[in-house]
């Protein structure tokens, strides 16, 4: 064990990876070394932070504090801390169940725990933090929570109301990581568009990302989780008018006949998202949709998991994930629906809409042979730099690789590349 040696383990998405991040640069300004994510952890200190979202990240959670109570019990960890979405929706029942926990935090607590390490919560370094990702990017969340009451989302139960961070110490916090050699911004939060709503009295988020697009040093912005009911147009001019603002859209869309929408409480209709994709296509030229799609949500049918896949034909979107729907305890859906479709029928939907976006990917990857991208470059694996395009977020998109051919590429530095071949995912280029 290494005193005054604390290891962070982050688990679930890039908004609890925030949160670390700043535990850890409180930690540092109060005499702590602090790892993140170690493949051997060695201190005398652990904190996990949790995942609290669906089956599969609460079980990995569950494993990751029970492989730490062990160590604990075998004499090579002193103390143990659990944090997070899952220690906020079920913190009486861990604290009943795995009493070898130290303490537990809720989500929005953590700082609790520096108070409990006799150490005090250093105000000076509210918007600082501890990067984990490469130097060049770093995640932005604008805001926590959600008042969206979608059928089957356990997230508004775990992070409650929205709540909107203001727009200056949004600013500030742009500026400090540009000082710090940030180039690029994943803007995050539970539900983007309703940002501003709740303390200026309207939406709030093309004001926001035309501001960070004026700060200099900010190279690129991507968006991530919209909401498609009452998406602020205005956002399509902010994207066309500044170059830095990526043609990129990251709009969980769910489902798309009217009978799932409506059972998923979704306020959205059919024609509106059809109408919301083309007026992205026609406003954005070249813009690259994500999104999410969920079958096997009570009351699916055969016609709307068909709907759903004439949907995802007629969208093309460049990417696309899914999965199959699973009842989440107090959710409107667990309290409300009979989970009545089997589990083999909802793999086999998954499985068969997946089938249609890897043609779709693999018809967009190939059309991109021949053409010019500016990459950005991330890291060096053997011979290759591996470099991502406005098109593509970090560890959720593809890559672009760029054979080592004798010139040194600096992580970070933008280069200009053409593509001269593809597979299913990702594009090889070599320099311009």
């Amino acid at each position: 064990m290494r005193k005054n040696t604390i290891d962070i383990i982050t688990l679930g998405c890039s908004k609890n990876l925030v949160d670390s991040e700043k535990l850890m640069k409180q930690l540092e300004a109060n005499g702590y070394k602090v790892t993140h994510d170690s493949e051997n952890p060695q201190g005398e200190i652990a904190v996990v932070n949790t995942c609290g979202f669906i089956g599969d990240a609460k079980e990995e959670s569950i494993n990751m504090i029970l492989e730490l109570c062990q160590a604990k019990e075998e004499g090579r960890l002193k103390q143990l801390y659990v944090m997070g979405c899952l220690s906020e929706r079920y913190l009486k029942d861990l604290m009943k169940e795995i009493p070898q926990v130290d303490k537990f935090y809720g989500k929005f607590n953590w700082n609790e725990l520096l108070a409990d390490l006799g150490k005090a919560y250093r105000s000076d370094y509210a918007i600082e933090r501890h990067l984990t990702t490469p130097k060049h990017y770093a995640y932005l969340k604008i805001s926590e929570g959600c008042d969206r009451k979608c059928s089957y989302c356990a997230i508004p139960i775990i992070t409650g109301k929205h709540i909107s961070r203001p727009m200056d110490e949004i600013l500030d916090e742009v500026r400090m990581l540009v000082s710090k050699g940030v180039k690029e911004f994943q803007v995050i939060a539970q539900e983007l568009t309703y940002y501003g709503v709740d303390l200026y009295k309207k939406q709030m988020l093309p004001e926001l990302i035309e501001k960070m697009a004026q700060i200099p040093g900010v190279k690129w912005i991507r968006l991530h989780y919209a909401y498609p009911a009452h998406f602020p147009n205005d956002l399509f001019r902010v994207m066309r008018e500044y170059d830095n603002v990526c043609k990129y859209m990251d709009i969980a869309l769910q489902h798309i006949s009217d009978n799932m929408l409506k059972l998923m409480r979704r306020h959205v209709t059919k024609e509106e998202t059809y109408k919301l994709i083309e007026d992205f296509r026609r406003e954005v030229p070249g813009i690259h949709l994500r999104t999410t799609l969920m079958v096997g949500h009570p009351g699916e049918t055969e016609q709307d998991f068909e709907e759903l896949k004439e949907f995802v034909r007629w969208a093309k979107f460049e990417r696309m994930g899914a999965f199959a729907y699973s009842h989440e305890e107090g959710t409107y859906a667990a309290r409300h629906y009979k989970d009545e479709i089997p589990q083999e029928i909802k793999q086999q939907r998954l499985d068969e809409l997946m089938a249609v976006q890897q043609e779709i990917s693999n018809e967009i990857t190939h059309s991109k042979i021949g053409q010019e991208f500016k990459v950005i470059i991330d890291r060096k694996e053997g011979e290759y730099y591996i470099g991502r395009t406005q098109f593509d977020s970090p560890e959720v998109d593809p890559e672009v690789l760029i054979k080592d051919e004798g010139k040194r590429l600096n992580l970070g530095s933008f280069h200009r590349v053409k593509v001269y071949d593809a597979d299913d995912f990702d594009l090889y280029a070599s320099l311009v």
